[in-house]
């Protein structure tokens, strides 16, 4: 079975990478885009089939060690 995780700053939390891409694609003349922010995917592979099973490992492992829940949120996508 295959998932992706998906991991973002909680709304509120200053994300200076996405400041410093929302500029680069300023400077670069790519116009219109009010805001970037940034985050990261993790595409993973399970031996399970079972998918509750598979979606309490993939929470542990967020919970864990994927995420900092302090200021980050994930989100778990059975693919």
């Amino acid at each position: 079975m295959k998932a992706r995780v998906t991991v973002t700053l909680k709304t509120g939390v200053l994300d200076p990478q996405g400041k410093a891409i929302e500029g680069a694609l300023k400077s670069f003349g790519i116009a219109g885009v009010d805001s970037v922010r940034q985050g990261k995917v993790f595409d993973i592979e399970l031996s399970t089939q079972d998918r509750a099973q598979a979606e309490v490992l993939l929470k542990a492992a967020c919970e864990k060690l994927l995420a900092n829940t302090v200021v980050e949120n994930y989100r778990v996508e059975i693919v």
